[in-house]
């Protein structure tokens, strides 16, 4: 098998597992577009427990990733991610048998306390080489995108046909079938990846967490989720107020949506052709806060919330997709697990925060006030990021390797930083293994293979 394709096993594996964590993030989603006219409906609601059903599922998610991917290097893969399934659905379930919205916030809760993020993407390392592996990332990454896409448009039309009750429900079948696909679908790993670069080390989250190069990433994530979090809370409330009937929401969302893809594609192209992605990237910020503003203070007329709906998915899309490609260049060699780890469980706390505090703006304030707020935080985002450094554009690889003593692979990493094509070098002796950040156009590999296992 040519090693420039997938081969049989990856293309499984790559369509497998992006559809079982699109799956999961479609039940995740579906609720963001209705949530705010039927939350109203439930015993005990105000706009604080609004926000919280809508975000709970981020505080659980993110305390409990990490742990997740670092039990399935103990135990496996495959049982992590069913026991995880089986606890979202647990909380589907729960969610759909509640009449009050403290219930819907303990099912949603217990939706996220089913981390599987990091196993998933872990089992798809194990599964593919190292060289393919990219296009399987970006294969799951296209199943997120389209996730969302799709539960803006599903989640109005489920829940106008079978009520709040019924939508839940509907997350408790996929994720039945997201079981049923890691159970005979996606191929059992032979071949356990290096752990530095795909799942999260506990020794090295504390010094990552300071990483001065990682920081406008992880802060970026974080008000990038609590922003669309928050905005989800009342933007629904905002269409209805306009004249558009929830049971047509998804004719705003479907078109908004994809023309946001292929708005933002162009913009993407141009930084990487010109190497501008650093100025691509801050325009995109204040594209996200301008729009923020705008939406708080332009009345809710359909056509005016069309642009601006579009406006800010343009920013959220182009910051969504180019912010993992960034962290992979930017995350020291040997440790991408663990600043993926750190970057998903920022996500994740993003999403929480901007349900509980946009929940708590609106019942102290008003609901333009959640709009500023999340305007405010971007900006304060957009000051962080200017600070961010080019960096050479560069791969990472992983080589076996074999070395005398601790002493012997100090002296073989002092070798390969003064090779040509070497960005960085980590050895990792009691692993036998070298995480390396090369420019493949310059690196000379078969010489570098030739230093590690002489």
């Amino acid at each position: 098998m040519s090693a420039s394709g997938l081969n049989t096993v990856e293309k499984k594996a790559a369509f497998s597992l992006a559809t079982v964590f699109g799956l999961r993030m479609l039940g995740l989603f579906m609720i963001l577009p209705v949530f705010a006219i039927y939350g109203p409906e439930l015993s005990g609601y105000s706009p604080i427990w609004l926000g919280l059903a809508i975000g709970a599922y981020g505080l659980t998610q993110a305390l409990l990733q990490i742990p997740m991917g670092i039990l399935s290097d103990k135990i496996g893969r495959k049982p992590v991610i069913l026991g995880g399934l089986v606890v979202f659905a647990a909380g589907s379930v729960v969610a759909a048998m509640s009449d009050s919205i403290q219930g819907v916030v303990i099912g949603r809760a217990l939706q996220g306390m089913g981390a599987i993020a990091s196993a998933v993407l872990a089992l798809a390392a194990d599964l593919t080489r190292e060289e393919q592996r990219p296009k399987v990332m970006a294969t799951i990454g296209m199943f997120i995108g389209l996730s969302f896409t799709l539960a803006l448009v599903l989640g109005p039309v489920v829940t106008q046909a079978y009520g709040l009750s019924g939508l839940f429900w509907f997350t408790g079948i996929l994720t039945l079938f997201a079981m049923l696909m890691i159970q005979f679908m996606v191929p059992n790993s032979v071949h356990k990846a290096p752990k530095g670069d795909n799942v999260a080390m506990i020794s090295q989250l504390s010094e990552l967490a300071r990483n001065k190069h990682l920081l406008p990433l992880n802060v970026g994530v974080f008000v990038l989720h609590m922003a669309l979090t928050a905005c989800f809370i009342f933007l629904p409330l905002r269409l209805v107020d306009s004249g558009l009937a929830l049971s047509q929401h998804w004719q705003l969302y479907l078109p908004t949506l994809l023309g946001s893809f292929f708005l933002m594609v162009p913009f993407m192209i141009y930084g990487l052709k010109k190497q501008k992605e650093k100025e691509m990237f801050l325009a995109s910020i204040v594209l996200l806060a301008v729009t923020l503003v705008l939406m708080a203070i332009l009345p809710s007329e359909t056509m005016l919330l069309v642009l601006l709906i579009l406006a800010f998915f343009v920013a959220f899309n182009y910051l969504e997709a180019t912010m993992p490609s960034m962290l992979s260049r930017i995350a020291p060699a040997g440790v991408k697990g663990s600043a993926m780890g750190i970057f998903s469980s920022s996500q994740f706390l993003g999403a929480f925060a901007g349900g509980a505090v946009g929940g708590w703006l609106a019942e102290v304030f008003n609901q333009e006030t959640v709009f500023f707020a999340m305007s405010a935080l971007v900006g304060l985002w957009f000051v962080v990021a200017l600070g961010m450094k080019r960096h050479a554009k560069s791969k990472s690889f992983s080589f076996n390797a074999s070395f005398a003593s601790e002493e012997h692979a100090s002296e073989v990493a002092d070798k390969l930083v003064n090779m040509p094509g070497v960005i960085e070098a980590t050895l990792v002796y009691s692993e036998a293994v070298a995480y390396l950040k090369l420019d493949d156009k310059q690196a000379d590999i078969p010489q570098i293979k030739a230093l590690l296992n002489p």
